[in-house]
């Protein structure tokens, strides 16, 4: 079997064990290389968690959601690189205030390609999974991903642009990650209150109702990864600050939710090679690549 390589780009930590966590710990498992790039580290977020919110936590954030990732690469099997960038909070109040100087949503989108684009040459990755153009949820920093992403994309192939950041490199595939499908939400809701547990999925399920059915559409691509489910959740515990155990995310055990709702979720954005959707492998068609006898 070839090995592939597959490159996940998100802004934040955490981003990764939410948006395809199950799916990367998949193909690292079958022995292919994969990768989180993260460009901030997280240092304008909240702290979620009730549990962490003590003394020496918030004063010391950026150290522990630094950990917070070890962890979770650990568990979803990934190696992972950070981009350096500074988180730039979510802005909130009405007119929105403006956005911290320096920060990563307020950079140039060209100037964080090319540090996206240094990372994908030194790599090769023939998959890339980023956000689409509403980054997943308007924060900007999702938002300046995909700018970013998809001018590397585009440019990581061409010789000319910037040689210096190494030899080119043309990615395959690009896919945008869709990590909150509302159809599953709802069928983990239903499974909680048929079990006699209270459900922290109302309030999300009425605020995402609208446009649910048009993102399912835009899916091209399920990844069976249900065997997956329980390195995507202790990933996601890894991050302390932002997972509530008692959230939506973990809240459902690990096999309960491989009976219910055992893909992730993906929209095949570009493509290089020949594929045939929908798919249920984000390396398919992909010369060299040999799927494992479960894709």
């Amino acid at each position: 079997m070839s090995t592939m390589r597959l490159l996940a780009v998100h802004a934040h930590p955490d981003d990764e064990s939410s948006k395809g966590g199950a799916t990367m710990a998949r193909y690292a498992a079958e022995g292919h290389e994969v990768m989180v790039l993260t460009c901030t580290g997280g240092e304008r977020g909240s702290i979620i968690n009730p549990a962490m919110d003590k003394p020496g936590v918030i004063e010391n954030l950026p150290q522990v959601r630094a950990e917070e990732m070890a962890e979770a690469a650990r568990a979803l099997g990934v190696d992972h690189r950070w981009l350096g960038y500074e988180d730039s909070g979510l802005p909130e109040g009405d007119p929105l205030p403006p956005l911290p100087e320096g920060c990563f949503a307020r950079l140039d989108d060209a100037a964080v390609a090319a540090d996206i684009v240094k990372v994908i040459r030194e790599f090769r990755p023939h998959v890339i999974i980023t956000y689409d153009e509403n980054g997943g949820y308007p924060h900007p920093d999702h938002l300046m991903v995909h700018r970013a992403s998809m001018i590397a994309w585009d440019k990581a192939g061409d010789p000319d642009w910037h040689p210096e950041l190494g030899k080119a490199w043309e990615p395959q595939k690009l896919y945008y990650t869709h990590g909150f499908i509302y159809q599953r939400m709802e069928l983990l809701n239903k499974w909680l209150e048929d079990n006699g547990h209270d459900s922290p999925f109302s309030g999300v399920l009425e605020r995402w109702k609208d446009g649910a059915e048009d993102l399912m559409q835009r899916v091209t691509t399920r990844v069976e990864c249900g065997d997956y489910f329980e390195n995507r959740d202790n990933a996601l515990r890894a991050h302390r600050t932002q997972i509530d155990p008692d959230g939506f995310f973990v809240i459902v055990p690990s096999e309960a939710q491989k009976e219910i709702w055992s893909t992730e979720e993906f929209e095949l954005a570009s493509s290089r090679v020949e594929t045939t959707l929908p798919e249920d492998d984000l390396f398919a068609g992909i010369e060299g690549y040999e799927p494992t006898k479960e894709a």
